[in-house]
């Protein structure tokens, strides 16, 4: 047994089999919908239940509070269907790729910190994966686990493979970052099902561009710039990159985006530290990132941010910059990077 689901205002309606979240059914139908991580511990899947009624599985009051879900709010990527029903959600533009099952070999294993790699993989050849700047992909590893990394550059294609770059930061006891910062080699054969997620840059906006990155969130925000960069957005669109990190040796590529900014007119770089030490001779901004984009942009009603890293600064950007900055909610593209640890707590 099964329900239907239509989408408003696209009119578009599919088969959600019993026991089968929304968001699931709708991917495998063909319809684009916004999703991140696909556990309920962000809110990027967030739409309204204008009619029908839902089970809210796994939802937890940090992503979907009483308050939305009496609104009739859900977590699309977590409520399963217990009748027909009317979602009210735009659907994505963008025609995005079918996610597909890829082996890849590793190219290169590159250390950019004492604790993040930059991992380069090459799939096969003429086996080349679509993908939009800032989408990610899963690890498959064994026994059925997963481990979602964002892809960190824009598609590279070279006699006939694709380059993927990959920021991964150890945490130590980690099921994969253990094995990429211990034992994995380079040409050694890995397996990825990607791409997956719906951030990357909306281009059909004349608004200004904010990027907004904590930690290795820099990575999928990287993959972005190098394709608006090479489209030259920036020439219609100014563009701003705030990166905020703990130390000095956290902004781990930083000369990246300096050079960005000196070869690029409209494009201002803005590193921030939270956790400075004496020997860094910081004397740049200092705090949460998030607060010196509101420093610097106190009216964002014209612009479009893009934030990636740790979900309290993504939650904490989206909140302040909506309610204090006049950033219509509908502007702000996140991807939060959780855990596998953060995960289970969200569960």
């Amino acid at each position: 047994m099964g329900f239907r689901v239509t989408l408003k205002p696209s009119g578009h309606s599919f088969d959600a089999p019993e026991g089968v979240n929304v968001l699931r059914s709708a991917l495998e139908a063909g319809y684009n919908l916004p999703y991140s991580c696909r556990a309920g511990g962000c809110s990027t899947c967030k739409a309204h239940i204008a009619e029908g009624k839902v089970d809210h599985a796994l939802s937890t009051d940090t992503y979907l509070p009483q308050s939305l879900r009496d609104q009739g709010y859900a977590l699309l990527c977590q409520a399963k269907p217990l009748s027909d029903l009317t979602v009210e959600i735009e659907e994505l533009t963008l025609h995005l790729a079918k996610p597909n099952i890829v082996p890849c070999r590793v190219k290169q294993i590159r250390k950019l910190a004492p604790d993040v790699i930059a991992l380069h993989l090459r799939t096969p050849y003429n086996d080349n994966m679509l993908f939009a700047p800032g989408q990610y992909v899963d690890f498959l590893l064994e026994g059925e686990k997963r481990r979602s990394y964002s892809i960190a550059n824009a598609p590279i294609l070279e006699g006939g493979m694709m380059d993927i770059e990959i920021h991964i930061r150890h945490s130590p006891g980690g099921l994969f970052t253990d094995r990429v910062f211990g034992k994995l080699k380079v040409n050694e054969l890995l397996r990825f099902e990607g791409p997956l997620g719906t951030f990357y840059l909306r281009e059909d906006s004349d608004k200004s561009i904010v990027f907004l990155a904590s930690g290795t969130g820099f990575g999928p925000i990287k993959a972005i710039i190098e394709y608006a960069l090479r489209r030259k957005v920036n020439e219609r669109r100014p563009i701003s990159l705030y990166w905020g990190c703990r130390t000095r040796q956290d902004l781990y590529m930083a000369d990246l985006p300096e050079q960005w900014a000196r070869a690029n007119a409209n494009f201002r770089f803005v590193p921030v530290l939270s956790d400075a030490l004496p020997e860094d001779n910081w004397t740049g901004r200092t705090g949460f990132v998030h607060r010196a984009v509101m420093a610097d942009l106190p009216d964002l009603s014209r612009h479009q941010v893009y934030a990636c890293g740790a979900p309290v600064m993504v939650d904490a950007a989206r909140h302040d910059f909506t309610s204090a900055c006049g950033l219509p909610p509908s502007e702000f593209f996140a991807d939060a990077f959780l855990t596998e640890a953060e995960l289970g707590a969200a569960s």
